[in-house]
Protein backbone atom coordinates (compact mmCIF):
# COMPACT_ATOMS: atom_id res chain seq x y z
CA UNK A 1 0.00 0.00 0.00
CA UNK A 2 1.48 3.20 -0.56
CA UNK A 3 1.46 6.76 1.61
CA UNK A 4 -0.66 8.11 -0.90
CA UNK A 5 -3.71 5.91 -0.29
CA UNK A 6 -3.06 5.51 3.34
CA UNK A 7 -3.18 9.46 3.72
CA UNK A 8 -6.43 8.83 1.63
CA UNK A 9 -8.04 6.80 4.43
CA UNK A 10 -8.10 9.08 7.62
CA UNK A 11 -4.15 8.46 7.77
CA UNK A 12 -5.45 5.09 10.26
CA UNK A 13 -2.75 3.11 8.58
CA UNK A 14 0.80 4.27 7.70
CA UNK A 15 3.68 0.88 5.78
CA UNK A 16 6.27 0.38 8.04
CA UNK A 17 10.36 -0.59 7.23
CA UNK A 18 10.67 -3.48 9.88
CA UNK A 19 12.07 -6.59 9.51
CA UNK A 20 9.23 -8.15 8.68
CA UNK A 21 7.80 -6.81 5.06
CA UNK A 22 4.74 -8.11 5.94
CA UNK A 23 4.08 -6.24 8.82
CA UNK A 24 1.53 -3.85 8.84
CA UNK A 25 0.67 -1.88 11.68
CA UNK A 26 -1.67 1.05 12.79
CA UNK A 27 0.67 4.19 13.55
CA UNK A 28 2.83 3.86 16.44
CA UNK A 29 1.71 0.36 17.32
CA UNK A 30 4.87 -2.34 16.91
CA UNK A 31 3.11 -5.68 16.87
CA UNK A 32 5.32 -7.61 14.22
CA UNK A 33 8.03 -10.81 15.47
CA UNK A 34 10.81 -7.79 14.93
CA UNK A 35 9.21 -5.37 17.59
CA UNK A 36 7.73 -7.35 20.27
CA UNK A 37 8.61 -11.09 20.13
CA UNK A 38 5.46 -12.41 18.54
CA UNK A 39 5.95 -15.06 15.76
CA UNK A 40 3.37 -13.78 13.62
CA UNK A 41 3.10 -11.11 10.96
CA UNK A 42 0.64 -8.63 10.27
CA UNK A 43 -0.76 -8.61 6.87
CA UNK A 44 -0.18 -5.49 4.93
CA UNK A 45 -3.46 -4.42 2.96
CA UNK A 46 -3.48 -5.71 -0.49
CA UNK A 47 -0.95 -9.04 0.67
CA UNK A 48 -3.83 -11.42 2.15
CA UNK A 49 -3.52 -14.54 0.50
CA UNK A 50 -4.15 -15.43 -3.32
CA UNK A 51 -6.50 -18.30 -2.26
CA UNK A 52 -4.83 -20.64 -4.27
CA UNK A 53 -6.07 -24.32 -4.29
CA UNK A 54 -9.80 -23.36 -3.60
CA UNK A 55 -8.84 -21.51 0.21
CA UNK A 56 -10.84 -18.82 1.51
CA UNK A 57 -9.87 -15.62 2.81
CA UNK A 58 -11.37 -14.68 5.88
CA UNK A 59 -11.30 -11.74 8.56
CA UNK A 60 -12.40 -12.28 12.11
CA UNK A 61 -13.16 -9.95 14.52
CA UNK A 62 -13.92 -10.59 18.40
CA UNK A 63 -14.71 -8.78 21.14
CA UNK A 64 -12.64 -6.78 22.96
CA UNK A 65 -12.50 -9.64 25.94
CA UNK A 66 -9.74 -12.04 26.00
CA UNK A 67 -12.93 -14.86 26.73
CA UNK A 68 -13.71 -13.94 23.45
CA UNK A 69 -10.11 -13.16 21.58
CA UNK A 70 -8.57 -16.65 22.69
CA UNK A 71 -11.65 -18.80 20.75
CA UNK A 72 -11.78 -16.46 18.12
CA UNK A 73 -8.19 -17.46 17.50
CA UNK A 74 -8.95 -21.06 17.92
CA UNK A 75 -10.77 -21.15 15.16
CA UNK A 76 -8.49 -18.45 12.86
CA UNK A 77 -5.78 -21.26 13.67
CA UNK A 78 -8.12 -24.41 12.43
CA UNK A 79 -8.65 -22.31 9.32
CA UNK A 80 -5.21 -21.93 8.71
CA UNK A 81 -4.51 -24.86 9.37
CA UNK A 82 -6.62 -26.06 6.48
CA UNK A 83 -5.08 -23.94 4.28
CA UNK A 84 -6.95 -20.81 4.19
CA UNK A 85 -5.77 -17.24 4.90
CA UNK A 86 -7.41 -15.65 7.99
CA UNK A 87 -6.74 -11.71 9.07
CA UNK A 88 -7.44 -11.48 13.00
CA UNK A 89 -8.50 -7.58 13.64
CA UNK A 90 -8.14 -6.37 16.79
CA UNK A 91 -6.39 -3.07 18.85
CA UNK A 92 -2.49 -3.12 19.47
CA UNK A 93 -2.27 -4.06 23.09
CA UNK A 94 -4.72 -7.26 21.94
CA UNK A 95 -2.39 -8.46 19.46
CA UNK A 96 0.67 -8.17 21.52
CA UNK A 97 -0.96 -10.18 24.53
CA UNK A 98 -2.38 -12.71 22.35
CA UNK A 99 -0.33 -16.41 22.72
CA UNK A 100 2.23 -17.35 19.99
CA UNK A 101 0.95 -18.65 16.80
CA UNK A 102 2.59 -21.66 15.82
CA UNK A 103 5.53 -20.84 12.89
CA UNK A 104 3.65 -23.13 10.37
CA UNK A 105 0.37 -21.52 10.89
CA UNK A 106 2.40 -17.85 10.65
CA UNK A 107 1.83 -17.52 6.86
CA UNK A 108 -1.53 -17.74 6.56
CA UNK A 109 -2.54 -16.54 10.10
CA UNK A 110 -1.77 -12.79 10.26
CA UNK A 111 -2.56 -9.71 12.39
CA UNK A 112 -4.34 -6.13 12.35
CA UNK A 113 -4.22 -3.64 14.44
CA UNK A 114 -7.08 -0.93 14.27
CA UNK A 115 -6.20 2.04 17.07
CA UNK A 116 -8.00 2.30 19.77
CA UNK A 117 -9.99 5.04 19.89
CA UNK A 118 -10.01 7.95 22.89
CA UNK A 119 -13.34 7.52 25.06
CA UNK A 120 -14.22 10.11 27.97
CA UNK A 121 -13.58 7.88 31.32
CA UNK A 122 -11.94 5.00 29.81
CA UNK A 123 -7.91 4.46 31.31
CA UNK A 124 -5.34 5.17 28.74
CA UNK A 125 -4.12 2.00 27.50
CA UNK A 126 -7.39 0.05 28.29
CA UNK A 127 -8.11 -1.87 25.11
CA UNK A 128 -10.46 -4.86 26.88
CA UNK A 129 -12.26 -5.52 29.37
CA UNK A 130 -9.57 -7.22 31.44
CA UNK A 131 -8.42 -3.43 31.68
CA UNK A 132 -11.84 -2.11 33.50
CA UNK A 133 -13.50 -3.36 36.66
CA UNK A 134 -15.89 -5.66 36.19
CA UNK A 135 -19.52 -4.00 35.13
CA UNK A 136 -17.79 -0.55 33.33
CA UNK A 137 -17.29 -2.81 29.97
CA UNK A 138 -20.01 -0.62 28.76
CA UNK A 139 -17.10 2.16 27.90
CA UNK A 140 -15.38 -0.23 26.03
CA UNK A 141 -18.03 -1.10 23.87
CA UNK A 142 -18.18 2.97 22.99
CA UNK A 143 -14.89 2.88 22.33
CA UNK A 144 -15.35 -0.30 20.34
CA UNK A 145 -18.35 1.53 17.98
CA UNK A 146 -15.32 4.20 17.20
CA UNK A 147 -13.66 1.63 15.32
CA UNK A 148 -16.13 1.74 12.96
CA UNK A 149 -14.23 4.19 10.86
CA UNK A 150 -10.62 2.28 11.06
CA UNK A 151 -12.26 -0.76 9.90
CA UNK A 152 -13.80 1.05 7.26
CA UNK A 153 -10.44 2.59 6.23
CA UNK A 154 -8.97 -1.18 6.23
CA UNK A 155 -11.92 -2.67 3.91
CA UNK A 156 -11.35 0.35 1.63
CA UNK A 157 -7.72 0.37 1.42
CA UNK A 158 -7.95 -3.44 0.99
CA UNK A 159 -9.71 -2.74 -2.18
CA UNK A 160 -8.17 -0.05 -3.20
CA UNK A 161 -4.66 -1.49 -3.14
CA UNK A 162 -6.02 -4.33 -5.81
CA UNK A 163 -5.96 -6.96 -3.54
CA UNK A 164 -8.09 -9.61 -2.71
CA UNK A 165 -11.66 -8.93 -0.69
CA UNK A 166 -12.19 -11.36 1.90
CA UNK A 167 -14.45 -14.29 0.96
CA UNK A 168 -16.14 -13.89 4.71
CA UNK A 169 -15.62 -11.10 8.01
CA UNK A 170 -16.64 -13.44 11.22
CA UNK A 171 -17.86 -11.11 13.58
CA UNK A 172 -18.78 -10.78 17.45
CA UNK A 173 -21.86 -9.76 18.63
CA UNK A 174 -20.94 -5.96 19.39
CA UNK A 175 -20.46 -5.18 15.78
CA UNK A 176 -23.56 -4.33 14.68
CA UNK A 177 -22.08 -1.41 12.57
CA UNK A 178 -19.41 -3.58 10.74
CA UNK A 179 -22.13 -5.80 8.22
CA UNK A 180 -22.85 -2.41 6.33
CA UNK A 181 -19.62 -1.75 5.88
CA UNK A 182 -19.34 -5.11 4.52
CA UNK A 183 -22.04 -4.82 2.11
CA UNK A 184 -20.37 -2.01 0.20
CA UNK A 185 -17.83 -4.27 -0.73
CA UNK A 186 -20.27 -7.45 -1.24
CA UNK A 187 -18.63 -9.04 1.39
CA UNK A 188 -21.02 -12.20 3.52
CA UNK A 189 -20.65 -11.65 6.94
CA UNK A 190 -20.92 -14.21 9.92
CA UNK A 191 -21.21 -14.25 13.44
CA UNK A 192 -19.11 -16.35 15.81
CA UNK A 193 -20.76 -16.47 19.72
CA UNK A 194 -18.30 -17.83 21.95
CA UNK A 195 -21.38 -18.06 24.86
CA UNK A 196 -23.18 -21.23 25.40
CA UNK A 197 -25.86 -21.53 22.74
CA UNK A 198 -28.56 -21.92 24.95
CA UNK A 199 -27.61 -18.52 26.61
CA UNK A 200 -28.58 -17.05 23.45
CA UNK A 201 -31.83 -19.21 22.90
CA UNK A 202 -32.82 -18.00 26.22
CA UNK A 203 -32.58 -14.24 25.64
CA UNK A 204 -33.97 -14.85 22.36
CA UNK A 205 -34.89 -12.93 19.42
CA UNK A 206 -36.55 -9.96 18.73
CA UNK A 207 -39.52 -11.00 17.51
CA UNK A 208 -40.08 -13.41 20.67
CA UNK A 209 -39.42 -10.74 23.23
CA UNK A 210 -42.05 -8.31 21.40
CA UNK A 211 -44.70 -11.12 21.45
CA UNK A 212 -43.59 -12.06 25.13
CA UNK A 213 -42.05 -9.34 27.10
CA UNK A 214 -40.58 -9.93 30.02
CA UNK A 215 -40.54 -8.08 33.60
CA UNK A 216 -37.40 -8.59 35.81
CA UNK A 217 -38.46 -11.27 38.08
CA UNK A 218 -39.62 -13.30 34.19
CA UNK A 219 -36.07 -13.92 34.00
CA UNK A 220 -36.14 -15.84 36.88
CA UNK A 221 -38.03 -18.84 35.05
CA UNK A 222 -37.24 -20.34 31.92
CA UNK A 223 -38.68 -18.25 28.54
CA UNK A 224 -42.37 -19.25 27.42
CA UNK A 225 -40.39 -20.88 23.79
CA UNK A 226 -38.70 -23.27 25.49
CA UNK A 227 -39.70 -26.63 25.17
CA UNK A 228 -40.86 -27.85 28.90
CA UNK A 229 -39.16 -29.39 30.93
CA UNK A 230 -36.23 -26.81 31.87
CA UNK A 231 -34.22 -25.80 34.59
CA UNK A 232 -32.94 -23.13 32.40
CA UNK A 233 -33.70 -19.70 34.44
CA UNK A 234 -31.59 -17.06 36.28
CA UNK A 235 -31.02 -16.93 39.84
CA UNK A 236 -32.57 -13.50 41.27
CA UNK A 237 -29.11 -12.06 41.92
CA UNK A 238 -28.25 -12.95 38.41
CA UNK A 239 -31.13 -11.57 36.79
CA UNK A 240 -29.84 -8.10 37.61
CA UNK A 241 -27.28 -8.65 34.77
CA UNK A 242 -29.53 -10.17 32.06
CA UNK A 243 -32.06 -6.99 32.43
CA UNK A 244 -29.15 -4.76 32.40
CA UNK A 245 -28.07 -6.41 28.65
CA UNK A 246 -31.37 -5.11 27.79
CA UNK A 247 -31.17 -1.62 28.69
CA UNK A 248 -29.29 1.17 26.78
CA UNK A 249 -25.29 1.46 28.20
CA UNK A 250 -22.81 4.36 27.94
CA UNK A 251 -22.68 3.51 24.31
CA UNK A 252 -26.14 4.49 23.46
CA UNK A 253 -26.86 0.59 22.62
CA UNK A 254 -28.30 -2.10 24.58
CA UNK A 255 -26.20 -5.16 24.79
CA UNK A 256 -29.15 -7.45 23.75
CA UNK A 257 -30.04 -4.81 20.37
CA UNK A 258 -25.93 -5.58 19.39
CA UNK A 259 -26.68 -8.76 19.46
CA UNK A 260 -30.07 -8.68 17.64
CA UNK A 261 -28.52 -6.22 14.97
CA UNK A 262 -25.85 -8.57 14.02
CA UNK A 263 -27.41 -11.39 13.68
CA UNK A 264 -29.83 -10.01 11.27
CA UNK A 265 -27.17 -8.82 9.65
CA UNK A 266 -25.39 -12.02 9.31
CA UNK A 267 -25.82 -14.64 6.63
CA UNK A 268 -25.30 -17.42 9.58
CA UNK A 269 -24.38 -17.96 13.65
CA UNK A 270 -21.61 -20.20 14.76
CA UNK A 271 -21.89 -21.53 18.19
CA UNK A 272 -18.49 -22.59 20.43
CA UNK A 273 -20.78 -25.63 20.98
CA UNK A 274 -22.09 -29.75 19.35
CA UNK A 275 -25.11 -31.59 20.07
CA UNK A 276 -23.26 -33.90 22.53
CA UNK A 277 -22.90 -30.75 24.68
CA UNK A 278 -26.09 -28.95 24.35
CA UNK A 279 -28.52 -31.90 22.62
CA UNK A 280 -31.65 -30.08 21.18
CA UNK A 281 -30.42 -26.53 21.37
CA UNK A 282 -29.20 -25.52 18.01
CA UNK A 283 -32.19 -26.50 16.66
CA UNK A 284 -33.97 -24.45 18.53
CA UNK A 285 -31.86 -21.64 17.80
CA UNK A 286 -32.50 -22.40 13.53
CA UNK A 287 -36.30 -22.03 14.57
CA UNK A 288 -35.46 -18.98 16.67
CA UNK A 289 -33.41 -17.20 15.02
CA UNK A 290 -34.14 -17.81 11.38
CA UNK A 291 -30.62 -18.90 10.16
CA UNK A 292 -28.31 -21.52 10.10
CA UNK A 293 -26.77 -22.47 13.94
CA UNK A 294 -23.42 -23.82 12.55
CA UNK A 295 -21.33 -25.84 15.47
CA UNK A 296 -17.65 -25.17 15.43
CA UNK A 297 -17.60 -27.63 18.18
CA UNK A 298 -15.79 -27.29 21.03
CA UNK A 299 -11.99 -25.84 19.91
CA UNK A 300 -10.18 -27.12 22.31
CA UNK A 301 -6.65 -27.67 21.37
CA UNK A 302 -5.87 -31.22 23.09
CA UNK A 303 -2.59 -31.75 24.48
CA UNK A 304 0.02 -31.26 24.02
CA UNK A 305 -0.80 -27.71 22.71
CA UNK A 306 -1.29 -26.72 26.01
CA UNK A 307 -0.51 -23.64 27.05
CA UNK A 308 -2.18 -21.34 24.00
CA UNK A 309 -5.43 -23.29 25.20
CA UNK A 310 -6.41 -21.66 28.33
CA UNK A 311 -9.18 -19.11 27.76
CA UNK A 312 -8.87 -17.59 31.20
CA UNK A 313 -5.34 -16.59 30.92
CA UNK A 314 -4.39 -12.96 29.81
CA UNK A 315 -0.63 -12.15 30.69
CA UNK A 316 0.50 -15.77 30.03
CA UNK A 317 3.28 -17.10 32.98
CA UNK A 318 6.57 -18.64 33.07
CA UNK A 319 7.56 -22.09 32.83
CA UNK A 320 8.96 -22.16 36.10
CA UNK A 321 5.45 -20.85 37.46
CA UNK A 322 3.99 -23.40 35.67
CA UNK A 323 6.23 -26.58 36.84
CA UNK A 324 5.69 -25.03 40.35
CA UNK A 325 2.05 -26.03 40.59
CA UNK A 326 2.66 -29.02 38.73
CA UNK A 327 5.22 -30.22 40.58
CA UNK A 328 2.76 -30.35 43.61
CA UNK A 329 -0.01 -32.33 42.19
CA UNK A 330 3.07 -34.71 41.23
CA UNK A 331 2.89 -35.30 44.96
CA UNK A 332 -0.78 -35.69 45.42
CA UNK A 333 -3.19 -39.20 45.36
CA UNK A 334 -4.86 -39.49 42.15
CA UNK A 335 -8.36 -37.53 41.95
CA UNK A 336 -7.48 -36.21 45.33
CA UNK A 337 -7.47 -32.59 44.33
CA UNK A 338 -10.04 -30.34 43.76
CA UNK A 339 -8.99 -27.19 41.20
CA UNK A 340 -10.20 -23.68 42.65
CA UNK A 341 -10.47 -21.37 39.66
CA UNK A 342 -12.98 -18.41 38.96
CA UNK A 343 -11.78 -16.14 36.05
CA UNK A 344 -9.88 -13.11 35.74
CA UNK A 345 -12.90 -10.76 35.58
CA UNK A 346 -15.21 -12.59 38.21
CA UNK A 347 -17.13 -9.79 40.22
CA UNK A 348 -16.19 -11.23 43.30
CA UNK A 349 -15.86 -9.37 46.46
CA UNK A 350 -13.30 -9.93 49.13
CA UNK A 351 -16.45 -11.94 51.50
CA UNK A 352 -16.62 -14.06 48.63
CA UNK A 353 -13.15 -14.83 49.17
CA UNK A 354 -13.22 -14.99 52.31
CA UNK A 355 -16.23 -17.78 52.61
CA UNK A 356 -14.64 -19.75 49.55
CA UNK A 357 -12.07 -20.48 51.86
CA UNK A 358 -13.25 -21.04 54.59
CA UNK A 359 -15.28 -23.71 52.87
CA UNK A 360 -12.34 -25.03 51.23
CA UNK A 361 -10.77 -25.78 54.33
CA UNK A 362 -14.39 -26.91 56.25
CA UNK A 363 -14.53 -29.44 53.09
CA UNK A 364 -11.01 -31.07 54.42
CA UNK A 365 -10.32 -32.16 50.88
CA UNK A 366 -6.87 -31.02 48.93
CA UNK A 367 -7.15 -27.58 46.52
CA UNK A 368 -5.21 -25.85 44.44
CA UNK A 369 -6.47 -22.46 44.00
CA UNK A 370 -5.46 -20.26 41.31
CA UNK A 371 -6.18 -16.98 43.03
CA UNK A 372 -5.80 -14.27 40.42
CA UNK A 373 -4.65 -11.18 40.38
CA UNK A 374 -8.30 -9.08 41.09
CA UNK A 375 -9.32 -7.19 37.67
CA UNK A 376 -8.83 -3.11 38.07
CA UNK A 377 -11.20 -1.95 40.66
CA UNK A 378 -11.98 -5.05 42.27
CA UNK A 379 -11.21 -5.26 46.05
CA UNK A 380 -9.69 -1.76 45.95
CA UNK A 381 -6.71 -2.42 43.62
CA UNK A 382 -5.63 -5.23 45.67
CA UNK A 383 -2.41 -7.03 43.84
CA UNK A 384 -1.33 -10.27 43.75
CA UNK A 385 1.55 -9.31 46.71
CA UNK A 386 -1.60 -8.65 48.73
CA UNK A 387 -3.18 -12.15 48.34
CA UNK A 388 -2.84 -13.41 52.00
CA UNK A 389 -4.75 -10.11 53.36
CA UNK A 390 -8.04 -11.66 50.70
CA UNK A 391 -7.44 -14.67 53.00
CA UNK A 392 -9.24 -15.39 56.42
CA UNK A 393 -6.16 -14.92 58.85
CA UNK A 394 -3.99 -18.56 59.34
CA UNK A 395 -5.73 -20.24 56.58
CA UNK A 396 -2.47 -20.89 54.65
CA UNK A 397 -0.75 -22.50 57.75
CA UNK A 398 -4.12 -24.30 58.82
CA UNK A 399 -4.52 -26.13 55.14
CA UNK A 400 -0.76 -26.04 54.30
CA UNK A 401 0.29 -29.26 53.24
CA UNK A 402 -3.01 -30.06 51.38
CA UNK A 403 -3.50 -27.13 49.71
CA UNK A 404 -1.88 -24.58 47.68
CA UNK A 405 -3.14 -20.31 47.33
CA UNK A 406 -1.56 -19.70 43.72
CA UNK A 407 -1.83 -15.97 43.22
CA UNK A 408 0.63 -16.53 39.55
CA UNK A 409 -0.01 -17.53 36.45
CA UNK A 410 -1.93 -21.44 36.29
CA UNK A 411 -1.43 -23.10 32.93
CA UNK A 412 -5.49 -24.42 33.51
CA UNK A 413 -5.74 -27.21 30.73
CA UNK A 414 -2.37 -28.67 31.67
CA UNK A 415 -3.70 -28.69 35.37
CA UNK A 416 -7.07 -30.04 34.50
CA UNK A 417 -5.51 -33.01 32.43
CA UNK A 418 -3.06 -33.76 35.65
CA UNK A 419 -3.65 -37.53 37.16
CA UNK A 420 -4.27 -35.55 40.36
CA UNK A 421 -7.25 -33.50 39.71
CA UNK A 422 -10.43 -34.88 40.87
CA UNK A 423 -12.88 -31.88 40.33
CA UNK A 424 -13.11 -28.45 39.35
CA UNK A 425 -14.86 -25.51 41.37
CA UNK A 426 -15.23 -22.76 38.63
CA UNK A 427 -17.43 -20.12 37.87
CA UNK A 428 -18.78 -21.65 35.02
CA UNK A 429 -17.16 -19.67 32.41
CA UNK A 430 -18.00 -21.31 28.98
CA UNK A 431 -14.74 -22.29 28.14
CA UNK A 432 -13.50 -23.32 31.20
CA UNK A 433 -16.71 -25.56 31.67
CA UNK A 434 -15.96 -27.02 28.10
CA UNK A 435 -12.28 -27.23 29.54
CA UNK A 436 -13.42 -29.62 32.35
CA UNK A 437 -15.51 -31.65 30.54
CA UNK A 438 -12.64 -32.87 28.50
CA UNK A 439 -11.19 -34.23 30.91
CA UNK A 440 -14.10 -35.49 32.94
CA UNK A 441 -14.08 -33.82 35.83
CA UNK A 442 -17.38 -33.09 38.14
CA UNK A 443 -18.02 -29.47 38.97
CA UNK A 444 -18.73 -27.59 42.08
CA UNK A 445 -20.32 -24.76 40.72
CA UNK A 446 -20.27 -21.16 41.63
CA UNK A 447 -21.45 -18.77 38.97
CA UNK A 448 -21.82 -14.75 38.95
CA UNK A 449 -22.61 -13.27 35.24
CA UNK A 450 -23.20 -13.28 31.90
CA UNK A 451 -24.36 -16.67 31.27
CA UNK A 452 -22.93 -18.25 34.11
CA UNK A 453 -25.72 -19.32 35.85
CA UNK A 454 -27.87 -21.07 32.77
CA UNK A 455 -24.26 -22.73 32.31
CA UNK A 456 -24.47 -24.12 35.71
CA UNK A 457 -28.13 -25.02 35.48
CA UNK A 458 -27.29 -26.68 32.25
CA UNK A 459 -24.37 -28.82 33.97
CA UNK A 460 -26.85 -29.80 37.28
CA UNK A 461 -29.50 -30.79 34.72
CA UNK A 462 -27.10 -33.27 33.19
CA UNK A 463 -25.49 -34.93 36.46
CA UNK A 464 -22.31 -33.41 36.15
CA UNK A 465 -21.75 -31.81 39.24
CA UNK A 466 -23.73 -28.95 41.95
CA UNK A 467 -23.76 -25.41 42.45
CA UNK A 468 -22.87 -24.24 45.64
CA UNK A 469 -25.95 -22.92 47.43
CA UNK A 470 -27.03 -19.02 47.90
CA UNK A 471 -29.39 -17.06 49.25
CA UNK A 472 -32.26 -16.49 47.39
CA UNK A 473 -32.11 -12.63 47.01
CA UNK A 474 -30.77 -9.79 45.05
CA UNK A 475 -27.18 -10.34 46.65
CA UNK A 476 -26.98 -13.71 46.06
CA UNK A 477 -24.79 -15.07 48.71
CA UNK A 478 -22.83 -17.53 50.14
CA UNK A 479 -21.25 -19.10 53.25
CA UNK A 480 -18.26 -21.59 54.20
CA UNK A 481 -21.01 -24.25 54.70
CA UNK A 482 -22.40 -23.91 51.61
CA UNK A 483 -18.77 -24.33 50.25
CA UNK A 484 -17.96 -27.31 52.43
CA UNK A 485 -21.17 -29.28 51.46
CA UNK A 486 -20.91 -28.81 47.51
CA UNK A 487 -17.23 -29.57 47.67
CA UNK A 488 -17.91 -32.58 49.52
CA UNK A 489 -20.76 -33.87 47.96
CA UNK A 490 -18.69 -33.91 44.82
CA UNK A 491 -15.59 -34.93 46.20
CA UNK A 492 -15.99 -37.18 49.20
CA UNK A 493 -19.65 -38.70 49.97
CA UNK A 494 -21.18 -41.44 47.94
CA UNK A 495 -23.01 -39.32 45.71
CA UNK A 496 -19.57 -38.19 44.11
CA UNK A 497 -19.40 -41.58 42.30
CA UNK A 498 -23.06 -40.57 40.15
CA UNK A 499 -21.05 -37.24 39.03
CA UNK A 500 -17.92 -39.15 38.00
CA UNK A 501 -19.89 -41.52 36.07
CA UNK A 502 -21.57 -38.46 34.42
CA UNK A 503 -18.72 -36.73 33.64
CA UNK A 504 -16.96 -39.53 32.21
CA UNK A 505 -19.89 -39.59 29.53
CA UNK A 506 -19.62 -36.60 28.80
CA UNK A 507 -15.79 -37.11 28.35
CA UNK A 508 -16.56 -39.90 26.12
CA UNK A 509 -18.93 -37.16 24.19
CA UNK A 510 -16.93 -34.57 23.56
CA UNK A 511 -13.75 -36.11 22.93
CA UNK A 512 -14.34 -37.87 19.73
CA UNK A 513 -11.82 -36.17 18.15
CA UNK A 514 -12.89 -37.36 14.83
CA UNK A 515 -16.39 -35.67 15.19
CA UNK A 516 -14.90 -32.23 16.70
CA UNK A 517 -13.06 -31.84 13.41
CA UNK A 518 -15.95 -33.06 11.00
CA UNK A 519 -18.07 -30.28 12.67
CA UNK A 520 -15.33 -27.99 11.71
CA UNK A 521 -15.07 -29.51 8.12
CA UNK A 522 -18.85 -28.75 7.85
CA UNK A 523 -18.47 -25.37 8.89
CA UNK A 524 -15.95 -24.21 6.51
CA UNK A 525 -17.54 -26.18 4.02
CA UNK A 526 -20.77 -23.67 4.54
CA UNK A 527 -18.21 -20.75 4.10
CA UNK A 528 -17.35 -22.70 0.56
CA UNK A 529 -21.21 -22.58 -0.19
CA UNK A 530 -22.71 -19.31 1.12
CA UNK A 531 -23.79 -19.74 4.45
CA UNK A 532 -27.36 -21.49 3.70
CA UNK A 533 -31.01 -20.41 3.54
CA UNK A 534 -32.14 -17.17 5.93
CA UNK A 535 -35.74 -16.84 6.60
CA UNK A 536 -36.38 -13.08 7.74
CA UNK A 537 -40.38 -13.75 7.89
CA UNK A 538 -40.40 -13.31 11.76
CA UNK A 539 -38.10 -9.81 11.69
CA UNK A 540 -41.02 -8.37 10.04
Amino acid sequence: MTRDKAESSLKLWTPTTHTDTRCYLAIGEPVCSSCSGRDAAVAPAGTMGDGGGGGLDVVVFPWLAFGHMIPYLELSKRLAARGHDVTFVSTPRNVSRLPPVPAGLSARLRFVSLPMPPVDGLPEGAESTADVPPGNDELIKKACDGLAAPFAAFMADLVAAGGRKPDWIIIDFAYHWLPPIAAEHNVPCAVFLIVQAAAIAFLGPRWANAAHPRAPLDFTAPPRWFPPPSAMAYRRNEARWVVGAFRPNASGVSDIERMWRTIESCRFTIYRSCDEVEPGVLALLIDLFRRPAVPAGILLTPPPDLAAADDDDVDGGSSADRAETLRWLDEQPTKSVIYVALGSEAPVTAKNLQELALGLELAGVRFLWALRKPAAGTLSHASAADADELLPDGFEERTRGRGVVWTGWVPQVEVLAHAAVGAFLTHCGWGSTIESLVFGHPLVMLPFVVDQGLVARAMAERGVGVEVAREDDDEGSFGRHDVAAAVRRVMVEDERKVFGENARKMKEAVGDQRRQEQYFDELVERLHTGGGEINDEKYC
